[in-house]
Order: C-alpha cells, then structure tokens, then sequence
C-alpha cells in the first residue's frame, strides 16, 4: 500500500469518525429535547383537564344549574337553601385541588362565584315568608336572573376559563 492510499484510507476513515460521532450527538441531543418535552405536554394536558373541570364546577354550581339539577319538590324555602348551599360547598371542595393548574385571578373568580350564589341563595330566602316553598325560592331567583342577566358572574367565570385555557393551545 502506498503512502498516497494510506492517506485516503485514513482521511475517509476520518470522515467517517466524524460523521459518525455528529449524528451520535445530534441522535442524543434530539433524544434530550424530546425527554425535556415531554413534561411540558404533560403539563400542558394537566393544565387543560384542570379548565375543563373547572367549566364544569363553574357549570354545576350556576344557579340555573341548581334549580334544574336539583329540584325543590316538597321541600321548605329554607331546606332548599340548605341544599342548595351545601351542593354548591361541596362541588368547590372536591375542585379544590385544581387551584394548582389556573392563574390566581381565575381561581378567585371561581370563589366570586361561589360565594355570589350562595349570598343570593341567602338573601332570596331571608326576603321569603318563613313558610315559603322551595318552588317559590326557585322561581324568585329564576325572575331576578331573567330581570338582571349581569346579576350572575357566571358566564364571566365561564369566559375567563376559557380564555385562559385558549391561551395554552
């Protein structure tokens, strides 16, 4: 073998090294950011289940949600408050968790909510003759929402989740 094929043999060889050793770091680095995305999709689909159980907190525990859901068949204005306001404390409690995944603002206007329907369910039942039906308690908050739609922050609560849940996508 000749000086001159020693060297092509060994600058191919060379190249070959080298090319070799650039798509094992490209394969690896590719490998990394993949692993370093993963958990940010995870994160992301975390985020997202978290909105789309918050909508249906948000869904559940609106006033027209409640009268429909649960109705007050036999029971006193006053039993139907206590239904009512428990139903609404316990749908909060067990989305509790949730607060995690979302911004501070909509958490908070999650908990405006909350506390804006059970001050209404309250009022509305104090202004009520101490006999009154649950059907009278429910057809009085039903007139006020049709009198004052922006009485209710639901479709803002409504808004701002799904704002915010855009915004990931």
């Amino acid at each position: 073998m000749t000086t001159e094929s020693i060297v092509i043999v060994g600058g191919i060889f060379l190249v070959v090294f080298i090319l070799a050793l650039y798509i094992i770091f490209w394969f690896r680095d590719k490998q990394k950011a993949a692993v370093t995305q993963q958990p940010n999709q995870n994160l992301i689909n975390l985020r997202l289940s978290a909105y789309e159980r918050l909508v249906i907190l948000a869904e559940r525990i609106s006033l027209p949600s409640l009268i429909t859901r649960i109705p007050a068949g036999e029971l006193t204005a006053r039993q139907m408050q206590a239904v009512w306001t428990e139903n609404i404390k316990q749908e909060f409690d067990y989305n509790l968790s949730q607060q995690i995944y979302v911004s501070k603002e909509v958490w908070q206007a999650l908990n405006n909510l909350r506390e804006q329907n059970i001050f209404i369910i309250n009022q509305m039942t104090n202004a009520m003759p101490p006999n009154a039906r649950g059907i009278d308690l429910s057809r009085n908050i039903t007139e006020l929402l049709s009198a004052e739609p922006k009485a209710s922050l639901h479709p803002v609560v409504i808004e701002a989740l799904n704002f915010e849940a855009r915004q990931l996508l």
